[in-house]
């Protein structure tokens, strides 16, 4: 009987399958229905015909928050609320534009207004996280190529190691974003910006942007298993 290759022999291998195949599926699915949602509803113009501005700047200062600044920021950067500066920035589609789309953007960005204001934990733990996130992301990789030009296999496993922490990192991003779409839906309401009638489209938006943030965690998980397969075919190989 022939042996089989050596990848299907390795239980890691078929684990990585069982985990990635779901991820993969999820992180498309994801992104069609993004594509789809705000596509759609990027085209309806709300009924109060109120710009992305205009809604977070009556969301705020309906909720005492007239202190926080909303900028235009380019079209390449992402919508953001910038806790350090207290300031919104909205890009060139939700700035300027009457969509129902833009409210429930705008009115997300101002959910993160409320959470910074109210001092919501996981907001204050992402916060101080991200940079630590962030170095661990960056330097992962240049661990994983020293170990694999160096040919010292520690030293990529300790890469493996921080791109695992920076992973883990990332989970307190999930709960922060649905808390900020939870209140974003009520904001639009209680704030008059959206009629009811438009409240159902304003969920489809929020819940394709919450798959956003599972792709969003899948990637570097996706990542991280390739990763590791390749360190542990390049060590067979070598070493």
């Amino acid at each position: 009987m022939p042996e089989l290759p050596y990848y299907y022999s390795e239980p890691f291998y078929l684990i990585a399958f069982i985990i990635m195949i779901p991820c993969l599926l999820i992180a498309g699915y994801a992104q069609a229905k993004v594509a789809i949602n705000f596509g759609k509803y990027s085209k309806v113009q709300n009924k109060n015909r109120l710009t992305g501005v205009e809604a977070a700047r009556r969301i705020l200062n309906n909720n005492n928050l007239s202190h926080i600044a909303i900028q235009h920021t380019a079209s390449e950067q992402p919508d953001h609320y910038d806790s350090k500066s207290k300031v919104i920035r909205l890009s060139d589609d939700v700035y300027e534009s009457t969509s129902l789309t833009a409210a429930v953007i705008a009115a997300h960005e101002c959910g993160h207004a409320i959470q910074d204001v109210t001092s919501y934990q996981p907001l204050r733990m992402r916060t101080v996280i991200s940079p630590l996130a962030t170095f661990a992301s960056q330097a992962a990789w240049l661990f994983i190529l020293a170990g694999l030009i160096l040919v010292m296999f520690d030293f990529a496993v300790g890469g493996i190691y921080l791109l695992g922490i920076a992973t883990i990192l990332q989970l307190i991003t999930l709960p922060v974003e649905l808390n900020a779409s939870s209140r974003a839906l009520n904001l639009l309401q209680t704030n008059e910006i959206l009629a009811d009638t438009e409240m159902a489209a304003a969920k489809k938006v929020l819940s394709a942007a919450a798959l956003t943030y599972v792709a969003a965690l899948i990637k570097p998980i996706i990542s991280l298993f390739g990763v590791l397969r390749m360190v542990l075919t390049y060590r067979r190989n070598r070493w």
